[in-house]
């Protein structure tokens, strides 16, 4: 009897680095505290991003100033020195049409830092510079089934894997948002548990929530792979409880730290 051996170890995809000025092609609302932001451009021509937890950099500029296209050197990213600085930070890309080259970015509105303040603001016609995806993982459709747990932040790229898994597929979504206004219909062909956790004026960031709806879970049976992204206390929390007390292999279980509780917009490199 010969037995097959299924590979589940993540692949790794490094794509070539390219910064791109985009134009804001359309604002919508997906919740109301929830912003899509239509980005359009030729520039978007061989953009990549087959992973869904993917990210890119978002150049925003200082209230009031204009998109600057820094130049990609030997030594890194250099600006003009007779401009402000733009602020950087990682975004998942929620939504990639290649037909239209769009691409969709999904806002968490929280009222500070600098992402929040230019979606808060973000009009038809405005410039914006982008860079990447640098590189790319690709989980295997391998596994019996899939853990997709963490906050708003987290949202697109649960939302984007829920898409991509295909129909035979076994997934559980746990998401923690501020109420049952944030809750925003997610499409899937996978055979999918989706779980809601309201926050209800607790602190985001600075609560429990998430991690005991996961202890009340059943989980099934079978190998898992594990997705948590979330603020990053938290995401190492139930990343310990995954492994500690359910016993799912480290290995196979991926916690990001979007941000970090009292730095605005923090979204560390993951």
């Amino acid at each position: 009897m010969t037995m097959t051996l299924i590979n589940k170890s993540p692949q790794r995809i490094r794509h070539e680095t390219r910064l791109r000025l985009l134009e804001v092609q359309a604002v919508k609302h997906i919740t109301p505290l929830m912003l899509r932001v239509t980005l359009a451009g030729d520039q978007l021509a061989g953009f990549s991003s087959p992973g869904y937890a993917d990210h890119i950099k978002i150049f925003f500029p200082p209230a009031g100033h204009k998109a600057v296209m820094p130049v990609l050197g030997p030594d890194g990213l250099a600006f003009p020195p007779d401009k402000p600085r733009p602020e950087m930070r990682d975004y998942t890309p929620r939504a990639f049409h290649a037909a239209s080259t769009t691409l969709d970015v999904d806002f968490v509105l929280h009222g500070d830092g600098p992402a929040s303040s230019w979606a808060a603001q973000a009009e038809v016609g405005q410039k914006i510079v982008i860079g990447g995806p640098r590189g790319s993982m690709i989980i295997p459709d391998a596994f019996d089934w899939y853990l997709l747990a963490g906050d708003e932040t987290a949202l697109p790229a649960i939302g984007r894997r829920l898409e991509e898994l295909p129909a035979p597929a076994r997934a559980v979504a746990v998401i923690e948002v501020a109420s049952k206004e944030e809750e925003q219909p997610l499409r899937t062909d996978a055979q999918s548990e989706i779980i809601w956790v309201h926050r209800n004026g607790a602190e985001a960031g600075n609560n429990d929530l998430l991690l005991r709806r996961i202890e009340q879970l059943a989980l099934p049976e079978g190998d898992c792979y594990a997705f948590i992204a979330a603020e990053s206390s938290i995401s190492k929390a139930v990343r310990d409880h995954l492994v500690g007390q359910r016993g799912i292999d480290g290995e196979w279980v991926k916690a990001a730290g979007y941000w970090l509780r009292g730095v605005a917009d923090a979204h560390e490199p993951h």
